[in-house]
């Protein structure tokens, strides 16, 4: 679909947000916001979330799958996802599903997600809490997945943990 004009509202480091008019007289506004991963990483006895302050939902309770950005040049959204995986809770995982890819929320943003299944995990270090992230480490019972589910909010969490429990 081609608009018939289109401005930048806001050109930032991290999204841009644009205004166009389509034919029939139509005007949207979208962001155009980088692609970014999120990997569920588990065991025989637990899937690994964390907890962080999530500003624009003004909360710090939510628990997600590690996920970040894909903003770094060059990097495939496995390496992005490995790095993250890394960073956010210290661990490495031998073993990686091919991605499920979703939209957002088709009707504002351009996102994508890339969703991994990781298992076979070891590890590595500690959680990177160098950065401005403050990031808690969660282990929830994998046998417990389904209140998981149910108590989740974030749209990527439960897309990856729906995705696990059909796996399952």
């Amino acid at each position: 679909m081609k608009p018939e004009d289109e401005e930048t509202i806001h050109d930032g480091p991290r999204f841009s947000v644009h205004r166009a008019t389509f034919p029939g007289g139509r005007t949207r506004e979208w962001v155009d916001a980088p692609d970014s991963v999120a990997v569920v990483a588990y065991d025989e006895q637990s899937v690994y979330l964390v907890r962080q302050p999530r500003e624009a939902v003004r909360r710090d309770d939510v628990l997600e799958v590690p996920a970040g950005v894909m903003d770094v040049e060059g990097e495939t959204p496995e390496e992005t996802a490995r790095r993250e995986l890394v960073e956010e809770i210290g661990m490495e995982a031998a073993t990686w599903s091919e991605p499920r890819t979703f939209y957002t929320s088709i009707g504002f943003v351009d996102e994508r997600v890339h969703v991994f299944l990781a298992t076979d995990l070891v590890k590595v270090g500690e959680p990177d809490e160098s950065g401005e992230e403050q990031i808690e480490l969660v282990a929830w019972p994998l046998d417990d997945l389904d209140t998981l589910i149910e108590r989740n909010e974030d749209s990527k969490t439960l897309v990856g943990l729906l995705w696990l429990a059909r796996a399952r």
